[in-house]
């Protein structure tokens, strides 16, 4: 059985954060595990045990009986050096009990990555992801294509670029140390440095490189069509041979904002230009975003477009510490947001892309929540409010955290410095994603 699972195609599998993988035959049968390839899990094991940073992306256990692969709490694509694609999903929608959890999931994915500056041009409303149920994988390159096709629509960009040549004919410039070199006995020539006009440059070769990457993974009918007609436009055009000095050299001026989008999705496409890349000696591209992280932009952004003045709203403040050392300040306090107000009823606020279950209140359930935040969210109190004011966790919301938590908890008998628990939606066509009062901000 071990032999026919080696030899088998890759499987395209589809799994929540901190979801299982493994190529035992056991997890055919076990709904609980997903299954991919030997030799993709052999890979992924081996990136599992390195040092690299892809270490933390994975984690080797036994469960349900047989050795799996637990991702962790990222999300994205995973691509194996078989083929295989793994597509990470976020949590959130993990526990839906209808069929749309996976396309919720994806959809809000999509829209949480449009706070990250690298990530703006993706577009979330297009129809074929719904239509179609697109992996992300799929997504990316889709929407890469057809940047490139508007860009062609309205134009390939030429520019001057400086040459030499020993030619039969003197226009430019006459180089005359070059001339006696390469001339000397040759007088019909003429080496000369001249400006040609031509779409040879750093931005056109970048999106020329990227296209021919991308047609290794593309498995839509309509992308590979699209791929094959932007080739065969971009077909006068090298690849590019040094992608990080093309892509510095890059100068988008008037007239080449249709280049914007395309060269950003070049860039993470060759690059790996994300939070996480799985690039590096294993050469299988994937494309992984720490959910904390891309979480925490999110509300950010969100809340700074509905602050109003005088309120002033800073994200990864850092200017307190937990104590001194002599005149030493160590460990610095970092809350995601600080809500600053003229009457000084300022608000702490951290934000954490963990579930918790409002149902669960007795016991060692205490709803999911975590001690050490709390711990965390006293210390921010205590440095940032003296003492005295308001803190806030923020949760994403789910089915079964839909309203901030009943009570406040409070961290002395004056109830001075209290803590809400508050849900935010990340759904995907959601207006109102938090009760903005509970935290401070008031746009009456």
């Amino acid at each position: 059985m071990k032999h026919l699972l080696g030899k088998r195609k890759p499987i395209n599998t589809t799994v929540f954060e901190y979801g299982l993988l493994s190529s035992n035959e056991k997890a055919e049968c076990d709904r609980r595990v997903q299954t991919i390839s030997e030799s993709a899990f052999e890979y992924l094991k081996r990136c599992c045990l390195c040092d690299e940073s892809e270490s933390r992306f994975l984690k080797l256990k036994i469960a349900h009986g047989m050795e799996v692969l637990q991702v962790q709490n990222y999300a994205g694509v995973i691509l194996c050096t078989d083929g295989t694609q793994i597509e990470v999903l976020p949590k959130v929608a993990k526990h839906r009990e209808d069929d749309n959890g996976d396309e919720l999931a994806r959809l809000s994915l999509l829209m949480m990555l449009k706070s990250l500056k690298q990530f703006r041009h993706i577009e979330t409303e297009a129809a074929s992801i719904k239509k179609q149920k697109m992996p992300l994988l799929e997504i990316f390159i889709a929407q890469f294509l057809s940047s490139v096709n508007r860009l062609i629509k309205k134009g390939i960009k030429s520019d001057y670029v400086r040459e030499q040549s020993n030619s039969a004919f003197l226009k430019g410039k006459l180089l005359h140390s070059q001339q006696l070199k390469h001339n000397f006995i040759n007088k019909h020539k003429f080496y000369v440095e001249f400006d040609a006009y031509l779409t040879d440059i750093p931005s056109n070769r970048v999106i020329r490189s990227a296209l021919g990457v991308v047609a290794a993974y593309t498995g839509i009918d309509k992308s590979k069509k699209l791929l094959h007609e932007l080739l065969f436009a971009f077909d006068d055009i090298p690849v590019s041979n040094d992608y990080k000095n093309d892509f510095s050299a890059i100068k988008l001026a008037r007239g080449m904002k249709h280049y914007e989008a395309p060269v950003s999705w070049a860039r993470l496409i060759l690059e790996g230009f994300s939070p996480q890349s799985m690039l590096g000696s294993h050469n299988a591209f994937s494309l992984l975003f720490p959910m904390e992280a891309v979480f925490e932009n999110f509300v950010a952004k969100y809340l700074h477009q509905r602050v109003p003045h005088p309120l002033k709203l800073s994200a990864q403040v850092q200017s307190k510490s937990l104590v001194n050392y002599g005149d030493k300040k160590y460990f610095r306090l970092k809350p995601d947001l600080y809500l600053s107000s003229l009457n000084d009823q300022n608000t702490v606020m951290d934000t954490k892309w963990k579930l918790i279950d409002q149902n669960k209140t007795a016991g060692k359930d205490k709803f999911g929540l975590s001690q050490d935040d709390f711990y965390q969210m006293l210390g921010y109190g205590y440095k940032y409010l003296n003492g005295e004011g308001d803190l806030v966790l923020i949760y994403p919301k789910t089915a079964s955290f839909e309203k901030p938590l009943e009570h406040s908890f409070n961290y002395d008998e004056q109830n001075k410095l209290k803590l809400r628990v508050v849900p935010f939606d990340v759904s995907h066509q959601c207006q109102e994603r938090i009760d903005l009062k509970l935290i401070g901000i008031c746009n009456e």
